[in-house]
């Protein structure tokens, strides 16, 4: 058997989310797309920081909240989830599924 491709890290479904609430209230939501898929649409009151520029910026986040990261479907929020906990020692959790299924769930979107 071979190993995972990706080590593991804190993970929620984004289909586990209450429509009502997505979010623990204080959290932040980190949006790591690029520029123009953040523009054709994103979560209200996401902060943008895409994947790459994310080890120079990720000071810009509050330590203290928690950081749920989202990108299109969760490959690199994995990415830089790993990199916000290991690196960085922040409370952060990947959501899988991303924005396809955040807003295939009926979560708001805006542009």
């Amino acid at each position: 058997m071979f190993p995972p491709m990706q080590p593991d890290v804190p993970t929620l479904d984004v289909r586990d989310l209450d429509p009502a609430a997505p979010l623990p209230e204080g959290a932040t939501l980190l949006d790591v797309r690029e520029q123009d898929e953040w523009d054709a649409g994103h979560a209200p009151g996401a902060v943008h920081i895409p994947l790459a520029e994310l080890p120079v910026r990720h000071a810009e986040l509050d330590a203290d909240a928690p950081v749920f990261v989202v990108c299109r479907t969760g490959g690199r929020s994995a990415q830089a989830t790993r990199f916000l906990v290991e690196a960085v020692g922040y409370d952060a959790v990947n959501l899988d599924g991303g924005m396809v299924s955040w807003s295939s769930r009926g979560l708001p979107v805006e542009s």
